[in-house]
């Protein structure tokens, strides 16, 4: 077997590999989504789906497809997810409170609200 052929099944093995690891944070934000009681919870949920699992994607198409035009596309979509998603979320879970949508009642900590109170005065 030569040096490059095994070169390339490495960097396969390791793009499916972070493929893998990308979809298994998928899904499991998913499930997060279906499971978790309120729209805080499930916002941190899907925070995580766009950071880590869609940057795991598109990091696995960069390794796969190397500095390509393609993979330096992928790589530029997950990076701006990766900035951009977590300042979405904080935005949106930062509104729905202002607006009054509650908390679940397994809630017993809501370090905003008296943040948010002290704001208003």
């Amino acid at each position: 077997m030569s040096t490059d052929s095994i070169f390339y099944t490495f960097v396969n093995f390791l793009g499916d590999m972070v493929m893998l690891i990308g979809l298994v944070f998928v899904f499991l934000g998913m499930l997060g989504l279906i499971r978790l009681p309120d729209v805080y919870n499930r916002l941190h949920t899907t925070s995580k789906i766009g950071t880590v699992g869609a940057f795991g994607v598109m990091l696995s198409i960069l390794i796969r497809a190397g500095f390509t035009p393609i993979g330096v596309k992928a790589i530029a979509v997950g990076l701006f997810l990766l900035l951009t998603a977590p300042i979405a979320a904080h935005m949106i879970t930062r509104a729905a409170h202002r607006h009054g949508v509650g908390l679940c009642k397994e809630s017993v900590v809501d370090e905003y609200g008296k943040a948010c109170g002290r704001c208003k005065k």
